[in-house]
């Protein structure tokens, strides 16, 4: 029998980890099943340029995963029995003419190995008013769902984005840049960039300046209404759109199963992405937390999932056929950020995440994170490709006679 490996989730870090496991492993060994939502590839980190009117290319995929040997399963999943080793889904079928979801039964689906990587979403930290009032950019329906709003603001209306973070650095200027018409502000916690280096900083001061971004510093917003935002000094700032980007959240489905996750509901893991509590589970992206160098914890991001879908592809396959566990350390180089389509900033980073003094700016920045983003997604849509050829037998043991083996012991246990 083939060993059923189960990949949960067709973001960045999911697709790859897919594909690569499809790379190393062969098909008459192993069953690959990739469970997703929707039926294409979203590219998070475009999702600013998606809310303010431009086109992103279409990615199915069906097209991306064809003759690959990965097949492809459109479902929601409720849930992960890590005791059964089986996940709960619900198929998605589309939507009929009335515009309602289609959904079909609940099943449940066997796996011997999994792979966690349903990511994360937006979260409003328990602010009142943000859940009914702010629009979010953490996934494809909410960045349409602030397209529509933006394009229905006529000239002079406000836009506050909250958060001065990555997300909110790029969605403040992709807006300012594409309506120059709206007043634009950027509400941040702390001061405009502050993790930056000097030249980093006044690159991005520069930047906001010339879009005529309004920046409210070391400003926590306490409450979100329809037409105003207020931060915790009692200050109230126009918004007939507010723009939410001050963190991700972790679906609650890692919680609520047996899997050991940290404080933040992330799974925990090990070098290899492999669950510490439950060794047929692999976790990565945004759903896994492990660290990196100088200790320190991996943070959400695209800069995270990608090697962390390496390591755990690579770890999996190694395991299953006898070979060499992975042993390569997780560190970053830099921080890429669009400022708009025509400026970027490339902040150059220690190992562990920590700005050094070179940076780069401007149109060149601007191409380099275009190459980034469009390097990610050529990885995601050539899942075979890009990388040797090292397929592997897989040893026995592994698939069927595992199974036997459990079921045996199992068994015995009863009996006992």
């Amino acid at each position: 029998m083939q060993h059923r490996i189960i990949v949960l989730g067709a973001g960045y870090a999911g697709a790859i980890a897919a594909g690569r496991l499809a790379r190393r492993l062969y098909r008459d060994d192993v069953a690959i099943t990739l469970v997703n939502a929707e039926p294409d590839f979203v590219e998070r980190v475009r999702l600013h340029q998606l809310a303010t009117g431009q086109g992103l290319r279409p990615r199915p995929l069906s097209e991306m995963f064809a003759g690959t040997g990965v097949e492809v399963r459109l479902a929601e999943v409720t849930g992960v029995d890590v005791d059964r080793r089986t996940v709960g889904v619900v198929d998605t079928n589309g939507v009929n003419t009335n515009g309602v979801d289609e959904n079909g039964a609940a099943e449940d689906l066997p796996y011997d190995t999994l792979v966690y990587a349903l990511g994360s979403g937006w979260s409003d930290h328990g602010v009142p008013g943000a859940a009914e009032h702010a629009h979010e950019i953490a996934g494809r329906a909410g960045a349409l769902r602030l397209r529509d709003r933006l394009a229905r603001l006529g000239a002079g209306q406000p836009v506050v984005v909250v958060g001065g973070g990555l997300t909110g650095l790029e969605a403040a200027t992709e807006i300012a840049e594409a309506r120059p018409d709206l007043d634009v502000a950027l509400v941040a916690r702390g001061g405009l960039g502050d993790w930056l280096s000097p030249r980093g900083r006044a690159h991005l001061r520069k930047v906001f300046a010339t879009l005529g971004i309004t920046v409210h510093e070391h400003a926590a917003v306490t409450g979100v209404t329809a037409d105003h935002v207020t931060t915790a000094d009692g200050s109230t700032i126009p918004s007939a759109a507010t723009v939410w980007t001050t963190g991700f959240a972790v679906h609650a489905i890692p919680g609520a199963s047996a899997l050991e996750t940290g404080a933040d509901g992330r799974i925990a893991v090990d070098a290899t992405m492999r669950s510490l509590s439950h060794p047929d589970v692999y976790a990565v992206g945004d759903a896994a937390v492990t660290t990196g160098a100088g200790g320190k914890p991996l943070r959400m991001s695209c800069a995270s999932g990608t090697p962390m879908a390496w390591q755990a592809a690579d770890a999996i396959a190694a395991r299953l056929t006898g070979g060499k566990l992975p042993d390569v350390p997780l560190r970053y180089v830099n921080q890429c950020v669009s400022l708009g389509r025509r400026e970027g900033l490339i902040q150059y980073v220690t190992a562990d995440d920590r700005a050094v003094r070179g940076v780069l700016t401007g149109r060149f920045a601007a191409l380099y994170k275009e190459v980034v983003c469009k390097g990610a997604a050529w990885a995601v849509a050539n899942p075979l490709l890009g990388m040797p050829a090292r397929r592997r037998h897989v040893v026995a043991r592994t698939a069927g006679a595992a199974r036997t083996a459990d079921s045996a012991g199992a068994a015995a246990k009863a009996s006992a």
